[in-house]
């Protein structure tokens, strides 16, 4: 044995016995200490590889490009986890402007944009539909290696991406809390030494504008800048049939400007700073039943049977002041420097965001039955890590720490008129005929109560920081046989506060204060002035005069074994063990609400493989895991005559799955490729708020998607390529359990059924100039105008009588022309 191997050996003993991040991060720098300086690669050095054999070329060709998805530069084909990669040109064959838009095209992910600025990620199952600053979401978002966060400021429009990563499983080791259920991460576009420039601009139907643009520019020999914009803008593809008003519009923009130095003595250097404004109408409540214009006379409870089809319905909203927006802001700092035994990198990041959802709550245009909701936020976040990496002969290995800190305020506003309340109270039985219109018409002034505005206030502030040490070791036992060890430490700290004050109604406080004078609440029979001002929604009365803090804090070792083995050259087999952790959190709408971290084990066997005699590239994984304490949002009757209030639940569920993957040259013009994935998902152990035990139901999410294209290049044709791309996604129907039904996933009625399977088809013809630097291309989204119901809302229909749905976009067709210079 040599005196490398016997170091191996001795480490290897070392960090199983005392199975410490110290530990692993020591010996790993001792054995890359062995090594002469030249085995460290240069960050601030730029090299010409040799050309590339026709096979490499074909094998990137199919999806075999660099990633660093184990915070390492490597080839996805080695990377012994599932990564599915959505390209810069990926994005454009589908004209897509943020990763919602992509759904059915990576199997096994879901994200709900239809509010930005509360956008819904799900995968391999796990979703958090929880929109409080309180909890997080178990699948991390990462721009660039930086966490967004918040969900508020994670669905931002693409600008400038090179490709996205979509890392499935637990990444709880190397990118640490909060990527329990898997992590995505956005890459963007760095400067380069060489002058690049290169516009596009899209027309099409529903007024739709779209325009992008790139500028790089080689300011010194060492010095290099680079600006991007995107501009999106439609006039929406859904009217207000009382009001004309546009909804589902997009006005959204945004910018980025960065500087990279090539100092002097190995280090890089690069800032970046972006800055997205969205500003656009709230997402419209569609209406399920039809609503007359007398009140009184809405029959309650809604009766499904009676459902309209909301793909045909009458849209009529009111919401006052009806708006989405949001103000993001980010400034990043990457420094990388090379030792003679590793690279050391450092990011420094900042974020802040704002947003304002103002939305509609009830489906109608009817005072008796208003009510809208409002969720503000502001959100700072500071975060940095140091990151220190080295390789050899032996092994590859990665140490790191890394602070985060988040101060987050949320207000959650819930908007009534007392004729709404009074219809409530008469609904729930708390109050027959209600309390304002009664009053007033007993004093001769039917209308003196009502037609008042009504607001109550959810205010929640929090202050979270997080420190982690973590390190993660590729040991190559043998020319085909590795062994990766990772332990991540974290520490979470979170301080919150809940405040509900009395609620606003200031012109009928006025009016009630008039009727006080008057001696009207000491007549017999009228009930006491404190009937008039009691909160409906948000009322506990600790948390009332002053807010209510509460501390908390939690410890996690999260590990990761994978052992990974190559048959061939071209083929590899691996199995891995790895367990996710997300921080405990609250429930921002329910005083004095602590719920425990969320834990994941998974277990994940692989195979990824290249045949370049047949240029076909294959993939596959079967996994399994088990997810404990999963913090869910769910709608439950509030009593008394209040609204409904979206609770956090906790439960445990698992899921066992199969995903493949396939991409396939066919001939140098011809090119297909497949994905498709299976999740069976059921509860292991959950009692919804209402009593009702789920264990051994599905927990929602369809056995099967998939998604399957093809694309042919015509050369030559009027002095330049003509490119087909055919694409089409499934994603198969809701599971349905015993909750489904009241939390809006599923249901069966005359008129629609909701949770059906969805499929959508998309096309794109583009022609690139060989000469010139010309393209235009054509394209249809949806093509053949699937329309869905996506989800029903009941916030309003245990106390209104008013269920509304929101529904998938149609179809969507344009042409855009690209210009690079």
């Amino acid at each position: 044995m040599s005196i490398r191997q016997r170091k191996l050996a001795v480490c290897l003993r070392s960090i199983l016995g005392n199975g410490t991040v110290l530990s692993l991060c020591f010996c790993a720098s001792a054995m890359a200490q062995d090594q002469p300086a030249t085995d460290a690669p240069k960050p601030a050095k730029v090299t010409k590889s040799a050309p590339a054999s026709a096979e490499e070329k074909d094998a990137v060709a199919l999806g075999n490009i660099t990633v660093t998805s184990q915070s390492r530069t490597q080839e996805v084909q080695v990377v012994p986890i599932p990564v599915q990669i959505v390209t810069q040109k990926q994005i454009d064959a589908l004209a897509a402007t943020d990763l919602s838009k992509m759904n059915g095209y990576i199997p096994g992910l879901f994200v709900d944009g239809s509010q930005p600025t509360q956008p819904v990620y799900s995968l391999r199952g796990i979703t958090v539909t929880d929109f409080g600053i309180g909890t997080d979401s178990p699948i991390g978002i990462y721009e660039d290696g930086v966490y967004t966060g918040k969900t508020g400021g994670a669905l931002l429009t693409f600008n400038d991406i090179q490709r996205v990563e979509v890392l499935k499983g637990p990444q709880g080791t190397l990118f640490g809390r909060n990527s329990a259920g898997g992590a995505i991460s956005v890459v963007t576009n760095e400067p380069e030494d060489d002058w690049e420039g290169k516009a596009k601009v899209r027309l099409g139907n529903y007024g739709t504008r779209y325009v992008d643009g790139v500028l790089n520019a080689p300011i010194a020999p060492d010095l290099a800048a680079r600006f991007s914009f995107v501009d999106t803008q439609s006039n929406g593809w859904l009217r207000d049939t009382a009001n004309g008003q546009h909804y589902n519009k997009n006005d959204d923009w945004g910018i980025r400007s960065q500087l990279r130095w090539n100092a002097p003595g190995d280090t890089k250097v690069r800032v970046s700073w972006e800055h997205e404004k969205l500003n656009q109408p709230a997402r419209p409540a569609i209406g399920l039943v039809p609503v007359p214009a007398a009140p009184g006379v809405l029959p309650f409870p809604a009766d499904p049977q009676t459902y309209l089809n909301p793909i045909d319905a009458p849209v009529y909203n009111d919401v006052k002041g009806n708006n989405e927006r949001r103000t993001f802001d980010g400034v990043s700092l990457f420094v990388d420097h090379s030792f003679p035994f590793g690279d050391l990198s450092s990011i420094t990041a900042y974020r802040h965001f704002s947003t304002f959802n103002l939305e509609d709550g009830d489906g109608t245009n009817q005072p008796y039955l208003y009510l809208d909701t409002n969720n503000i936020e502001q959100n700072t976040s500071w975060s940095q890590e140091f990151k220190l990496s080295g390789k050899n002969d032996l092994l590859d290995w990665v140490a790191g720490v890394s602070y985060y800190h988040d101060n987050a305020r949320q207000d959650s506003q819930v908007n009534l008129l007392t004729d709404s309340i009074d219809t409530l109270l008469n609904n729930t039985g708390v109050a027959p005929g209600g309390l304002y219109g009664p009053l007033g018409a007993a004093l001769g002034q039917p209308g003196l109560l009502l037609n008042n505005p009504w607001q109550e206030n959810m205010i929640n502030h929090g202050r979270y920081t997080a420190e982690a040490l973590y390190g993660d070791v590729i040991w190559h036992l043998s020319d085909r046989l590795n062994l990766t060890t990772g332990l991540r430490f974290t520490r979470d700290e979170k301080n919150f506060s809940w405040y509900n004050p009395v609620r606003t109604a200031t012109q009928l406080d006025a009016t009630l204060a008039q009727l006080q004078a008057l001696g009207i609440f000491d007549m017999p029979g009228v009930p006491p002035i404190e009937t008039f001002q009691q909160n409906l929604e948000f009322a506990s009365p600790i948390a009332t005069n002053a807010p209510l803090a509460v501390k908390r804090s939690w410890n996690d070792f999260s590990p990761r074994v994978v052992l990974d083995y190559k048959l061939t050259p071209n083929m590899m087999l691996y199995g891995s063990v790895a367990k996710g952790y997300e921080a405990g959190g609250f429930n921002a709408q329910q005083v004095d609400a602590v719920y425990q971290p969320e834990s994941v084990w998974n277990y994940e066997i692989g195979l990824k493989s290249y045949f370049p005699d047949y240029r076909l590239l294959f993939n596959a994984s079967v996994y399994y895991y088990r997810y404990s304490n999963l913090q869910s949002l769910s709608l439950i009757s509030n009593g008394n005559g209040a609204l409904p209030l979206y609770e956090v639940t906790t439960s445990d569920q698992h899921a066992k799955g199969l995903e493949l993957e396939a991409h396939w040259q066919a001939t140098n013009a011809l090119r297909f490729n497949l994905a498709t994935t299976y999740t069976n998902a059921t509860y292991q152990h959950y009692v919804d708020p209402q009593g009702v035990s789920l264990s051994g139901q599905a927990v929602g999410e369809p056995l099967w998607s998939a998604a399957a294209g093809a694309e042919y290049v015509w050369h030559d044709v009027a002095s330049g390529d003509l490119n087909l791309t055919v694409q089409h996604a499934y994603r198969g129907k809701q599971r349905c359990n015993s909750d489904s039904a009241a939390q809006g996933q599923c249901l069966s009625t005359p008129a629609f059924t909701l949770g059906v399977a969805q499929n959508r088809t998309d096309l794109r013809i583009g022609w690139s100039s060989s000469r010139m630097p010309w393209s235009v291309a054509l394209y249809a989204n949806n093509v053949f105008n699937k329309r869905y119901v996506q989800s029903i809302n009941n916030i309003s229909a245990s106390i209104l009588g008013t269920p509304f749905a929101y529904i998938t976009p149609p179809r969507t067709w344009g042409v855009e022309v690209g210009v690079d210079f």
